[in-house]
């Protein structure tokens, strides 16, 4: 499928993408391309289109180079993202002295919000240039609101885990759940993080190539904050990354805690149960000679025994607290 958008004033206005008027188009946006549907704009713009394969490839040298005057980069974007288990997947970026082009093969939600924006407001979009910043900031802006989503969940689990005390001991399944979630806000914020270093490097081969093509003042500060923009939101996914490892210590710390808890209250009982065990088994020796056992009272004698060995340790664990 593809999107075709041109220049009015500053703003999008969207094309026929298969109509005559392609090549006035300043952005052609390639969703799940075919091959004949590369070829016919391959022709047409006399661009190359990087196939999935090609943009599937992890080498610096395969996301970002130029060719023929027309600048490749791809980076790893995120879809999905109303949830924890998002959709991880390349989206090139061609940008020529006229045309924008971009290469996807799944549907990050900036994709579809940024054209309605830039339809109704001027952003800079008179050039393929000012097309591919404001869309890199669109993104930008899409993955902060990706980690403040994070970060109230974090605050939320953390909440959840070092809430006051209510006397009641903690469930171990409840702090099994809480793990699961932590895991889930683990794998979204390392993948926001992945997604970040890409976009940082294909910003700096952005930088580096505009200067090469004597861009504008006000274009290549847009880049500059850009690039800060993704280097705080960097530190902050690191921050949530260690909070996130904070806190899955202090969850299997609760686990311990209470496993601990079970073992000292069976710990607890043998030591109460072990002298009125001893006084048993003294007493059902079957020795001859035996005092005890001619005695009116001796079996009183003997359970009285027992009862007051096994109330002694428990008063003396209690007042020592250790129950």
């Amino acid at each position: 499928m593809k999107r075709a958008f041109a220049n009015e004033a500053g703003r999008l206005k969207s094309l026929e993408a298969a109509g005559e008027n392609l090549e006035k188009a300043v952005w052609i946006d390639l969703v799940n391309p075919t091959s004949d549907e590369e070829a016919e704009l391959e022709q047409r713009l006399n661009v190359d289109i990087p196939t999935k394969e090609e943009m599937e490839e992890i080498e610096i040298s395969s996301r970002l180079y130029t060719e023929d005057g027309a600048a490749f980069m791809t980076a790893i974007l995120p879809a999905n993202t109303d949830g924890d288990d998002v959709d991880m997947h390349p989206v090139s970026f061609v940008l020529t002295p006229t045309h924008l082009i971009t290469v996807r093969y799944h549907e990050p939600r900036a994709f579809l919000s940024f054209p309605v924006r830039a339809e109704k407001v001027a952003m800079g979009c008179e050039t393929a240039e000012g097309v591919l910043i404001a869309l890199l900031e669109a993104l930008v802006d899409r993955l902060a609101d990706i980690l403040e989503r994070a970060g109230r969940d974090i605050d939320g689990i953390s909440r959840s885990i070092f809430r006051k005390s209510t006397g009641k001991p903690t469930k171990s399944a409840g702090l099994q759940d809480t793990i699961e979630k932590i895991g889930r806000k683990g794998d979204l914020t390392s993948n926001i993080r992945d997604s970040l270093v890409t976009l940082d490097r294909l910003v700096g081969f952005l930088a580096q190539g505009m200067l090469q093509r004597k861009s504008s003042k006000d274009t290549r500060e847009r880049v500059k904050t850009l690039s800060r923009d993704i280097h705080s939101l960097s530190d902050h996914a690191g921050f949530l990354t260690q909070k996130i490892t904070f806190l899955l210590d202090g969850t299997l710390g609760m686990i311990n805690i209470e496993q601990n808890a079970i073992i000292k209250i069976f710990s607890v009982a043998a030591v109460v149960f072990l002298p009125p065990t001893l006084i048993a088994s003294i007493y059902g020796m079957n020795f001859q000679h035996m005092p005890e056992l001619e005695w009116l009272v001796g079996y009183p004698f003997a359970i009285a025994l027992m009862i007051l060995s096994a109330i002694l340790p428990y008063f003396f664990f209690k007042r020592k607290g250790w129950l």
